[in-house]
C-alpha cells in the first residue's frame, strides 16, 4: 500500500524515553533509547554601533538591553506556548495523546493505569519473559533460557542448549521453544478462529522448514490433533489448539497455538506458539498446560507461577 509506514525507529508509547523498531509489517521487540535533541544555541552576540565603538557606550548599552529584553520574552512566549499545548493535549482522563508514525502502523497503547516497564517487579528477572507491549509475563521454566536475539522476530524462550537438527547437521535445533507475539497481518477478531489457523503456521515454522526454507526434521508427514478447545489465560478468555507431528526425520514433536485478549490498548489478540519435541529428550507435554496456567498480566506480582515464580519442567 502506497500510505504503508516504512521500516525504522518509532516513539513506543509503552516505554517512554526509547524507540520501537517497526519492520514495515508489525512492531518487533527491539527498542533503543531516544538520542538526546541538541541545545539550540544561545542569542547573538551585540553588534557594533554606528560609531564603531563594538556596542560601548550608551549606545551599545541600549542595544543590549533591548536583545535581552527581547530574549526574556521570547522565552516567556515559548513558555506560554509550551504550557498551552500541554494543558489543551490532555484528554478528559488527564493522559497526553502519543504520536504515532501513520495509521496503518499502530504503536503499543499506553495506558495510564498500566505500570511503566522501569517499575514492573519482573523487569530484568532471568526467570520471566516479559512481554511489554501485550503486558504479560510467561514463567521460564528450570533449564530454559530467554536468548538476547533471535532470528525469528517474536520474544522468545527455549531450552537451554542446542543439537544438531536431525534433517541437517549443520543446523542447530532445540528441544522446547515457546513464543508470544501480536497477532497482525489478518482481520480475525475471534480466538478459536485464529488459533485453529495459527496452528498449521506453528508447525511449519517449528517443523516443516525454518526461516530459511532449511527442512531441518525432513519436513512434516503427517499431524493429528490432540486438543482444540477454550482456556483461560490472564483472565481472559481464550483458545489453544494442539498438535502431534510425525516429521521425516528425528522423533517428530508436539505444537500449539495459544490466543486470547492482550490485557491492555486495544486487547488486539496475542499469539502463543509452543513446540516442544517428542522422545525422552524433549519437555513434558504436561508444561504446555503449566506455562499456560502461569501467564499473568504484567502488573500482577502476588501470584503463584507467575512474576517471578519459576516452573519447573
Amino acid at each position: 500500500m502506497s500510505d504503508a509506514t516504512p521500516p525504522g525507529w518509532y516513539p513506543d508509547a509503552a516505554t517512554p524515553g526509547t524507540e520501537r523498531w517497526w519492520d514495515g509489517m508489525a512492531w518487533t521487540a527491539h527498542t533503543r533509547p531516544i538520542a538526546p535533541v541538541a541545545q539550540q544555541p544561545g542569542p547573538p552576540e551585540p553588534v557594533a554601533n554606528a560609531d564603531g565603538n563594538g556596542g560601548s557606550g550608551s549606545a551599545a548599552t541600549g542595544g543590549g538591553t533591548r536583545i535581552v529584553a527581547l530574549a526574556v520574552a521570547g522565552l516567556v512566549v515559548v513558555g506560554a506556548a509550551v504550557t498551552g499545548a500541554v494543558l489543551l493535549g490532555r484528554g478528559d482522563g488527564g493522559t497526553r495523546p502519543t504520536a504515532r508514525p501513520s495509521s496503518s502502523a499502530p504503536l503499543p497503547a499506553a495506558d495510564q493505569d498500566s505500570p511503566s516497564p522501569s517499575g514492573s517487579p519482573a523487569e530484568g528477572d532471568p526467570k520471566v519473559l516479559v512481554d511489554q507491549l501485550n503486558g504479560i509475563t510467561l514463567p521460564i521454566p528450570d533449564g530454559w533460557e530467554k536468548p538476547e536475539s533471535t532470528v525469528e522476530q517474536a520474544l522468545t524462550m527455549r531450552t537451554v542448549g542446542s543439537y544438531n537438527c536431525p534433517g541437517d547437521s549443520s543446523d542447530f535445533c532445540y528441544h522446547g521453544t515457546v513464543t508470544t507475539r501480536t497477532a497482525s497481518g489478518t482481520d480475525i477478531t475471534s480466538a478459536e478462529e485464529l488459533a485453529k489457523r495459527d496452528i498449521t503456521t506453528a508447525a511449519d515454522s517449528a517443523y516443516e522448514e525454518n526461516i530459511v526454507g532449511d527442512r531441518i526434521h525432513g519436513g512434516i508427514t503427517s499431524h493429528r490433533q490432540l486438543a482444540s478447545a477454550s482456556v483461560s489465560v490472564a483472565g481472559r478468555t481464550g483458545y489453544q489448539v494442539r498438535w502431534r507431528i510425525t516429521t521425516g526425520k528425528g522423533p517428530g514433536g508436539y505444537v500449539q497455538s495459544l490466543v486470547f485478549p492482550s490485557t491492555v490498548g486495544s486487547e488486539s489478540l496475542i499469539v502463543v506458539r509452543y513446540a516442544f519435541d517428542a522422545g525422552p529428550d524433549g519437555p513434558p507435554l504436561s508444561l504446555m498446560d503449566t506455562i499456560t496456567e502461569a501467564i499473568r498480566p504484567i502488573d500482577d506480582s502476588g501470584t503463584s507461577g507467575g512474576v517471578g515464580s519459576s516452573v519447573a519442567p
